[in-house]
């Protein structure tokens, strides 16, 4: 098995610097989704210490950065319409359904940023499950502290990304979508109970 160490970009900072950490996060590559790469090389840091966002990072065992994870707390809006009578009871122990929009208002953890960096050669990178699997591992210990049981994300609308994100194993259920116009993109919104 694959033994990977998921860190904190503000324990990074403190370990070796922001100086040195802006070095490495410039070689971060991520050519199937040019924003990722953006926000990691030119953003993560910033955010980060604004309490914006955090970024964890997926060490493999040479120190490298294989992969990377952005997490946030966001209030999002969840339809009632496309809930089963099962889901509308779960959803109702973390949120308050708005009876005049139909939708419930809910504090949720974002999923901001998730992807691999393809800088890494063959052979050392990280599955998408397990990536998940170490974005919810994080997820579960801010629970444990905080509070709180959904979260959710948004993806491109490509097929793939939505099989992956709504695949038995990850189990996010679609309940939005928006329209960016600065980069003609639409984005499917997701979501997850845990």
């Amino acid at each position: 098995m694959k033994q990977f160490e998921t860190i904190n970009i503000l324990d990074m900072i403190g370990a070796i610097g922001e100086t040195k950490l802006k070095q490495r996060l410039s070689e971060f590559s991520c050519p199937v989704n040019p924003e990722i790469e953006h926000f990691v090389v030119d953003h993560a840091i910033e955010f980060a210490k604004k309490k914006l966002s955090v970024t964890y990072f997926v060490i493999n065992e040479n120190g490298k950065i294989i992969a990377i994870f952005t997490l946030a707390h966001k209030a999002v809006e969840i339809g009632d319409m496309r809930l089963s009578n099962t889901k509308r009871r779960k959803i109702s122990r973390y949120a308050i359904l708005d009876t005049e929009t139909n939708c419930y208002t809910v504090s949720a953890f974002l999923i901001a940023q998730f992807g691999k960096n393809y800088a890494v050669e063959d052979g050392k990178t990280i599955s998408g499950n397990e990536l998940m699997d170490l974005t919810f591992e994080i997820l579960e210990k801010v629970q444990h502290d905080i509070g709180g049981g959904i979260v959710f994300l948004e993806c491109e609308d490509k097929p793939k990304l939505l099989e992956f994100y709504q695949n038995d194993k990850n189990g996010f259920m679609p309940f939005d979508e928006r329209y960016s116009i600065s980069d003609s993109t639409k984005y499917i919104q997701l979501f997850n109970f845990f």
